[in-house]
């Protein structure tokens, strides 16, 4: 048995295809029939038969009709911006009960927890429960341990996750939201998974059109963040390779990338499934699905 990793939506806030826009990259995706949807990933333990969503993307409906994954047994939201929170609206009529669990420690941004503001924006939803995890302790959900750690998206607080099976000992990392400046606490539990998903959003040839530019900049000046918020493409791939990732997708990727860019590896598009187990990592979604462990 093995875990069953989905991306259900491999996209930032507008997505590509972005609504409204013509440009080289939203017209080829178009044309090729490619989505990013805004960002969610189903994680399914076939161990158990229980599934775990990591944030509830405002394309919930259309990503579940989408794809052949089963609804999840709980959720989890990595931070309260409305692309990663906003879908969980499609809980009324859709689920008996839905845990929910997010981070429990205070942001001075906003004065209450990510908990706590799921909790007050959707206190109508009573088929939701909302469970505050204190960042940094693994709890135990649907049969996997599943650890929340603080990663850098200024103003905000946000986290990344691991989710690991202690039946199989693989391992899922995703970067979150982030800037390359990740803690190195948060840094050593990310490290070493099987698969990483990490944020991409722009390549660092566009970091210019950011007004804070670039940061975080390498020993060649090239910048590993976007502004402060989101990492370069070389920033999450430099990221991947100091944890040791032995599979990386690039997520949360913008349709800013020039069109020759937009469609190569290991940018991930809405659809890439993923068998983790004890062999390593297998892709799924492909009509000639090699293993893809070194």
């Amino acid at each position: 048995m093995s875990l069953r990793v989905t991306l259900l939506g491999t996209g930032d806030t507008t997505g590509t295809p972005t609504v409204g826009c013509e440009c080289a990259t939203c017209t080829a995706a178009r044309a090729r029939g490619i989505e990013r949807s805004r960002f969610a990933v189903h994680v399914e333990n076939e161990r158990t038969d229980e599934s775990i969503l990591v944030d509830l993307s405002p394309d919930f409906r259309q990503q579940f009709l989408t794809r052949d994954v089963p609804l999840p047994d709980a959720a989890v939201v990595t931070h309260i911006h409305f692309d990663h929170l906003d879908g969980l609206g499609n809980a009324y009529r859709v689920f008996e009960t839905l845990p929910v669990y997010a981070a429990d420690e205070v942001d001075p941004a906003t004065g209450e927890s990510v908990a706590e503001t799921i909790r007050r924006k959707y206190d109508y939803l009573d088929r939701v429960s909302v469970q505050g995890v204190s960042p940094l302790e693994p709890i135990e959900v649907c049969g996997l341990e599943l650890t929340f750690v603080p990663v850098e998206h200024p103003p905000l607080r946000c986290y990344g996750l691991v989710v690991a099976d202690p039946a199989t000992g693989a391992k899922l990392s995703l970067s979150g939201d982030t800037s390359y400046d990740i803690p190195t606490e948060s840094r050593d539990r990310l490290r070493d998974p099987d698969l990483f998903l990490a944020d991409a959003i722009v390549p660092a040839a566009l970091c210019d059109r950011h007004p804070l530019g670039g940061t975080d900049h390498d020993a060649d000046g090239v910048p590993r963040s976007f502004g402060t918020k989101h990492m370069t493409r070389e920033g999450a791939l430099a990221l991947a390779a100091d944890l040791d990732a032995a599979v990386t997708r690039l997520v949360h990727t913008a349709h800013y990338y020039p069109v020759d860019e937009a469609f190569a590896e290991p940018l991930a598009v809405d659809g890439e499934q993923y068998r983790l187990d004890t062999t390593g990592v297998t892709r799924l979604d492909t009509a000639t699905s090699a293993s893809t462990t070194d």
